[in-house]
């Protein structure tokens, strides 16, 4: 495998995962009948669309092609969404936790990425990756999503 096309991988996959989170968030966010939570997963539903908007860029600058839709498990994961909601007496919460838990996963696929030693990224890549990554870390720590606005 090309050292470009090992790095566009590994980027496609965060690309994908910011496709599922911004769908999460919008889900969510269709869910939930508050203003400041709506806020709040508007603005990370934009970020995370800004996010895949410059992944696709990076991967098409070495020269491989983007992924244009979520993943799978993504949609599988929206779906639960809805279970846990439909049954849930605290729907709010209960979507809260599900959004926090995807954060979370999104977070170590960034993290992985960013201490793989077998693939050293430019320089640019690597700033826009960790940039992107302290962005979700923030949202969970200055949120605890579901505290801070619930």
């Amino acid at each position: 495998m090309k050292y470009s096309e090992k790095i566009s991988n590994g980027l496609n996959n965060l690309l994908v995962r910011n496709y599922d989170a911004e769908k999460g968030f919008k889900l969510a966010m269709d869910k939930i009948d508050n203003p400041t939570i709506n806020t709040f997963l508007k603005d990370r539903a934009s970020q995370r669309g800004e996010f895949a908007q410059e992944l696709k860029s990076e991967i098409l600058q070495y020269g491989e092609l983007p992924e244009k839709v979520g993943s799978l498990k993504g949609d599988m994961h929206r779906a639960w969404m809805n279970l846990k909601s439909a049954v849930a007496s605290n729907e709010k919460e209960q979507l809260l936790e599900e959004v926090e838990r995807g954060e979370k996963a999104s977070l170590e696929e960034y993290n992985e990425i960013l201490n793989d030693r077998d693939v050293v990224l430019p320089p640019s890549t690597e700033s826009m990756l960790k940039r992107h990554r302290d962005a979700i870390k923030s949202s969970l720590t200055v949120a605890n999503i579901h505290e801070r606005i619930a």
